[in-house]
C-alpha cells in the first residue's frame, strides 16, 4: 500500500544563490557527507528531502539531517534515515528517484 508521494522541483542556480547569501544553510540541510557533492546534487538531495517532506505530510518539516541521501555502489540513490524519522519510517519502504535536465532537478 502507497501511504504517500512526494515530488519536488528545484531550479540549480536559484538553489546555489540561496546557499550563497545564507550563511549555514548548507551545513542545516546537509550532512558532512552530503556537503562533498557538487552543487547539482545537492540540489538534487534537498529536493529528495522536501518530496520527502510532502510524502510523509510533515507539518513543521523534517530534522534535515536524519534523512541522508547516500548512493549504492551502482550508483542508486537511497535515504539513510536516523532518528526520529528513522522511528517513523521503520517497517516502511521509501522509494528514491532523481532526475537532472537543463538547470533543473
Amino acid at each position: 500500500m502507497i501511504e504517500g508521494v512526494g515530488i519536488d522541483v528545484v531550479n540549480i542556480d536559484r538553489f546555489k544563490e540561496s546557499l550563497e547569501r545564507t550563511p549555514g544553510l548548507s551545513e542545516k540541510l546537509f550532512t558532512d557527507s552530503e556537503r562533498t557533492k557538487n552543487i547539482q546534487s545537492l540540489a538534487a538531495r534537498f529536493a529528495a528531502k522536501e518530496a520527502l517532506a510532502k510524502a510523509l505530510s510533515a507539518e513543521h518539516g523534517l530534522q534535515w539531517h536524519e534523512a541522508e541521501v547516500i548512493n549504492l555502489e551502482n550508483g542508486k540513490p537511497e535515504f539513510l534515515f536516523r532518528g526520529e524519522i528513522a522511528e517513523m519510517i521503520s517497517g516502511s519502504r521509501v522509494h528514491l528517484s532523481l532526475s537532472h535536465d537543463a538547470g533543473i532537478v
